[in-house]
């Protein structure tokens, strides 16, 4: 007891401080296993990530050998088609230069209404294939000098359903489009073709495409019973008609881009034209197209 401005205070017993390591030590044992869960978190998703790391090498090694298998496989494809068209350019009166120019000219339409260059290109490998079924046609059609009767004209368009036929079961989209092409490039837009009559926008547009530049060539080129008509005279009878040709036959678009592009076809028929290939270069530059304007 201690005496204090004359009074006097009890003092107690100091107080006990408590002992906090139990705690501590609970605390750094929570820690330590957190810590260590999260080290095993670190290293399962590293393993994850390098296993994921190894499937997506796998992944990318299979997807470039499926395309290297797929190339070589349209390849394969390709070459077959050729020469199927080869055999049939042998029977046919057609020459190697129409079908030519055929590539030629649906590119050319093509990238005129806007395809993507990819997809042109796949056009310009598939058009040449449109007559690929008059293999399956008799010489007697193929060769007759004249033209043909109603008999022998059932009989040729046949060819178009033949040649879907030989084309057919492919998962090659460019042996897709050929089948296409080949069955529709006879249809007409308002539906007065064949072989199925189809109309308007049912018709494949690689048809209506091919359709179109097979008649530009088709009245550009002799025939044993017919002469051939000059690009002027080509034009006017696709745009205006002439009772047998009209121009409702044709998708109105294409036919618009065709009259802007005429004189693209008057060149392309010139170069690759089947005297061309007996002409010397400079002959050939020498004789430009002719460019009679269309657009009035």
């Amino acid at each position: 007891m201690s005496r204090c401005n004359g009074g006097e205070r009890r003092v107690g017993a100091p107080q006990r401080i408590p002992d906090l390591r139990p705690q501590l030590e609970l605390y750094a044992r929570d820690l330590k296993r957190v810590l260590a869960e999260e080290e095993e978190r670190t290293r399962q998703l590293q393993m994850a990530n390098r296993q994921l790391q190894a499937y997506a090498q796998d992944l990318k090694s299979s997807l470039l050998a499926e395309r290297q298998q797929s190339r070589e496989l349209e390849r394969s494809y390709h070459d077959t088609v050729l020469r199927l068209l080869s055999a049939t350019r042998r029977r046919d009166n057609e020459t190697g230069e129409h079908v030519e120019r055929i590539a030629h000219y649906a590119r050319r339409l093509a990238q005129c209404t806007g395809w993507a260059e990819r997809d042109a290109e796949l056009l310009f490998e598939a058009a040449p294939m449109h007559d690929v079924g008059k293999i399956g046609l008799p010489d007697a059609i193929l060769h007759k000098p004249g033209p043909l009767n109603g008999d022998e004209w059932m009989l040729l368009k046949r060819h178009t359903e033949i040649g879907a036929e030989l084309l057919s079961g492919s998962r090659s989209p460019l042996i897709e489009m050929a089948r296409q092409i080949a069955l529709s490039h006879h249809e007409r837009w308002d539906g007065s073709g064949y072989p199925r009559g189809l109309k308007g926008l049912d018709i494949p547009l690689a048809g209506r495409i091919v359709m179109l530049v097979d008649q530009y060539d088709a009245l550009r080129t002799k025939r044993p019973y017919k002469s051939a008509l000059s690009h002027p005279e080509t034009c006017r009878v696709m745009l205006e008609g002439d009772g047998r040709t009209l121009p409702q036959h044709f998708d109105a678009l294409l036919l618009a881009a065709f009259r802007e592009i005429h004189a693209d076809f008057a060149e392309i028929y010139d170069l690759h034209s089947d005297e061309a290939g007996l002409l010397t270069p400079q002959a050939q530059a020498g004789a430009p197209a002719p460019t009679e304007d269309l657009t009035a």
